[in-house]
């Protein structure tokens, strides 16, 4: 099981130069349309399974406001709306987690480790063993993973990779918060960190108890730093 930041377990190579240098120049195009320099200095990854949606933030620094970069189409997510609590059942999870891995030697062309399962994941599993190994990842199939394409996995690893830090990734079921009563708990919780992140763009703060509840504390708004 990975729980630690380790991006730099693989070193980069050809594959990871090769995407770099494709997909750079649209990259800066779309920091300069966002106001932020290229390459963002934070990076925070919303996506939402219903729309089939994952968009990409970024800004200049920790204290200043995420602005949007792009959206992308995810071209495949196995399972159904709800998290994931067990090996097996196909889930693309929903919650709060980051990258932790980066692999230019996936089958799927190039893909980000989730570090699935996290503190709150382990703790609502209904399996002894929850699963893992699940990604953000190139490829047109899933297993469990977003599957986003070739030629968008190259744009969403480069700046990933880019960012100075830990990317931050979001997981909701849908933009609207369903009604669902199996999943309330977990729900509540987490969009309560997207209304926090909506609220003013910034990062949100957010820490699992042992419990395995998402607990989000309003990031400080610092005078004179929101751009």
């Amino acid at each position: 099981m990975i729980s630690t930041f380790i991006v730099a377990t693989l070193a980069i190579n050809d594959k990871e130069v090769k995407a770099r240098a494709n997909v750079e120049p649209i990259l800066k195009q779309y920091s300069k349309a966002a106001g932020i320099e290229y390459p963002p200095k934070q990076v925070f990854f919303r996506a939402f399974k219903d729309e089939r949606t994952l968009e990409i933030w970024g800004a200049n620094s920790a204290t200043s406001k995420l602005r949007l970069l792009q959206k992308y189409r995810v071209l495949a997510a196995s399972g159904t709306l709800g998290p994931k609590r067990r090996y097996g059942d196909m889930q693309v999870p929903e919650g709060w987690c980051f990258i932790d891995r980066f692999n230019p030697f996936s089958s799927y062309h190039l893909s980000l480790g989730l570090n699935y399962p996290n503190g709150a994941d382990r703790a609502l599993a209904t399996s002894s063993d929850p699963g893992g190994d699940i990604f953000i990842h190139g490829n047109q199939v899933s297993a469990g993973c977003l599957a986003m394409g070739n030629s968008s996995i190259e744009e969403i690893y480069t700046i990933a990779r880019m960012a100075n830090g830990k990317v931050r990734v979001l997981i909701l079921p849908s933009r609207k918060k369903p009604l669902d009563r199996n999943n309330s708990r977990l729900y509540s919780q987490i969009y309560s960190i997207n209304q926090s992140f909506a609220s003013n763009h910034r990062m949100p703060l957010v820490s699992i108890d042992a419990n395995g509840n998402y607990k989000v504390k309003e990031p400080i708004s610092l005078a004179g730093r929101g751009r």
